[in-house]
């Protein structure tokens, strides 16, 4: 899920130009606007780089420089977080959070607030953008083990007031972003909506009525598109199965069994305390505030859940490890195909059920990456969930924001794997 601002063009003032420093003592000059100065020209490839999923599939380019022996040593690694917060449009901060069987490490720079200086901590709140997407699949493979969905059952046999042209699409074409369906997100009308009042309050379970006079992209099935759609029909089919909300069923399936103490789905704008703040970076402007300048709303099941590092470290172990269904469906969702999350992940990416494949040159992770207005994300654990990866920036960077930006977090989140895993042997 991103919501992805359009650079504005500004003159060359060299390399560093615009960038801030906090000092000790010091405040940054920030701006704190409720609606920012970025969103109108930005929200017209609202939610998504959805054009551009699937086309990412390039492996990360190249170590970092200073990475050492394939990026494994941690030192190097905090160096590279370091850089890349001095980075003009970088982040103002970041945190990775590296766990094996035992205690978490953490690698932090910048900070999570930049009028007070504060540093980032692994129970501070954040918005996970995309990588939500991985909790509506957690839902779904639920109910298929119950036998309450099947990954054969349709939009038709489910929702039936959706429109007839969508009723053959499977809960498994949904999931692996094959379906075919229209997004929401990139509806002329969803747009101007937004842009009168990004915090409005959308009703999450009509957000795709902005596109129900529309056909299919392609017959479903076809080839891979990354779509928030998706992700939407799949909240709806596990409420219309169920006969309870998709916030119920996230917290019965997901938050109690995998002890997910600081995580939810507003509707609203707020943001819960503590929380790191997101930012709009666009240099030479100094950096804005973008926390709460959107309702959570119009992403819902697609984008808008709240978490925290600790939380996201223990959900991608126990999703990626299956710890929330079956042997069974666990194969079923390493079904691998071609495509990429978004913004694509470090190597070369595959799409599974809700999940994705990196093939780093140190070995497999599975994961889900995201982006939102002043949040990136990457959650991601080896196949048996015992190793786990949670990096998480306190800006947006995607392909289409930040081309340059997003291939060195990509070589960066690959070193991050590498420090993880260790090298590949033979």
């Amino acid at each position: 899920m991103s919501l992805t601002p359009a650079p504005r063009p500004h003159p060359d003032t060299g390399p560093r130009a615009g960038r801030f420093r906090l000092r000790p003592g010091l405040r940054p000059a920030l701006r704190l606007r409720v609606r920012p100065r970025l969103w109108r020209p930005s929200l017209v490839a609202l939610l998504g780089a959805s054009c551009l999923g699937g086309l990412l599939l390039a492996p990360t380019a190249g170590a970092a420089d200073d990475g050492g022996a394939d990026g494994r040593d941690e030192r190097a690694l905090q160096r590279q977080l370091e850089e890349l917060v001095a980075t003009p449009g970088g982040p103002p901060g970041v945190i990775v959070v590296l766990q094996q069987d035992g205690s978490p490490r953490v690698l932090r720079a910048g900070v999570a607030d930049l009028e007070t200086g504060r540093p980032i901590e692994i129970t501070d709140h954040m918005r996970i953008a995309s990588t939500a997407k991985a909790f509506s699949g957690a839902v779904a493979l639920r109910l298929v083990q119950q036998g309450e969905l099947s990954l054969d059952s349709t939009i038709g046999d489910t929702l039936p007031r959706l429109p007839r042209a969508w009723w053959p699409v499977t809960l498994r074409q949904l999931l692996n972003h094959t379906s075919g369906l229209p997004d929401y997100s990139e509806d002329q009308e969803f747009l101007d909506l937004l842009l009168a009042d990004p915090r409005r309050t959308f009703d999450p379970r009509r957000l795709l009525d902005f596109v129900a006079d529309q056909e299919l992209r392609f017959p479903a099935g076809s080839r891979y598109q990354y779509s928030n759609s998706d992700n939407i029909a799949v909240a709806l089919m596990a409420e219309a199965a169920t006969h309870k909300t998709y916030e119920d069923l996230l917290r019965r399936i997901v938050y109690r069994p995998l002890g997910l103490t600081g995580t939810s789905l507003p509707l609203g704008y707020e943001m819960p305390e503590p929380y790191m703040h997101g930012y709009a970076v666009e240099p030479p402007a100094p950096p804005e505030d973008v926390s709460e300048a959107l309702s959570a709303s119009g992403v819902w099941a697609s984008g808008g859940i709240i978490s925290t590092p600790r939380d996201m470290t223990r959900f991608i172990r126990g999703y990626a490890a299956g710890e929330l269904t079956s042997r069974e469906i666990l194969h079923e969702q390493r079904r691998w195909i071609r495509g990429a999350s978004e913004p694509a992940g470090p190597g070369r990416n595959r799409a599974g059920l809700a999940i994705f494949r990196y093939d780093t040159r140190c070995g497999v992770v599975l994961g889900h990456t995201g982006n939102f207005p002043g949040y990136t994300q990457l959650i991601s654990a080896t196949p048996d969930g015992r190793r786990s990866l949670t990096f998480s920036l306190t800006t947006q960077v995607n392909a289409r924001l930040t081309p340059d930006l997003v291939e060195r977090l990509r070589t960066i989140e690959e070193n991050a794997v590498c420090a993880l895993l260790g090298p590949r042997r033979g």
